[in-house]
């Protein structure tokens, strides 16, 4: 199980961090545990118990700061990767005295700190195969992401669309589409394609793996923007 660290005396900045680094790990099907911590003191008393391999540490906390923090937390080798957040630029080069992997600004970003958060997983050789889990009645179905070629709405119910199967579940398409990373593009008002599929424009429709697909006009520059940038990568 991964384990992660958020030390941070402002609530309102452990929480919103903790959310954006939970649903990204959940996208990435990882079985993962987030400790808070409030200051430097519990997260320094929690090592009897816990190695960490994420830390994200807030520099500017009352009593111990982020900095000497992590100085002893490196003084210990109880830690893995160490990213700051702070509000200020200032503290950044700080950094580099206990090798940390990275900073993140306040406010926070979401794709900022989805970046930095997959950098960590790739430096402690974490996967970061994405899934979305489906609710089907009973059961929960985990399916990677990359496999899915298109979800299709239909009313209040969504299909999602692979080369093997099709599975059907309700939800609304636009929080799906929220959900989803980068490579996943809305095309019309019913349907988001995985990039990785598309292989052929012919202005208003798309091939996705040998299947045609409308779009709409006001999809069609953002989709051509999309292609073209996921085809540099």
């Amino acid at each position: 199980m991964l384990k992660l660290a958020v030390c941070d005396d402002e609530r309102v900045f452990r929480s919103n961090l903790r959310k954006i680094i939970s649903t990204e790990l959940d996208l990435c099907g990882i079985d993962y545990k987030i400790f808070e911590f409030t200051c430097g003191e519990e997260l320094l008393d929690s090592l009897d118990n816990a190695d960490y391999q994420i830390t994200f540490l807030d520099i500017e906390m009352k009593a111990l700061d982020g900095i000497s923090t992590a100085k002893e937390l490196r003084s210990r080798k109880r830690c893995g990767e160490i990213i700051f957040v702070t509000s200020h630029p200032d503290f950044v080069f700080q950094g580099y005295e206990v090798r940390a992997l990275n900073y993140i600004m306040k406010p926070y970003e979401r794709d900022k700190i989805t970046a930095v958060l997959h950098t960590a997983l790739e430096a402690q050789d974490i996967s970061l195969e994405k899934y979305y889990v489906i609710e089907q009645q009973a059961k929960s179905i985990r399916v990677p992401l990359s496999s899915v070629k298109y979800f299709a709405s239909d009313k209040r119910i969504v299909h999602a669309v692979t080369s093997e199967k099709r599975y059907s579940f309700y939800e609304k398409l636009s929080e799906l589409e929220s959900q989803l990373p980068d490579s996943f593009i809305r095309i019309h008002s019913r349907y988001l394609i995985n990039l990785k599929y598309l292989t052929e424009l012919n202005g208003n429709s798309v091939l996705v793996d040998g299947e045609t697909l409308p779009v709409s006009r006001s999809c069609k520059s953002d989709l051509s923007i999309a292609f073209a940038k996921y085809m540099l990568h």
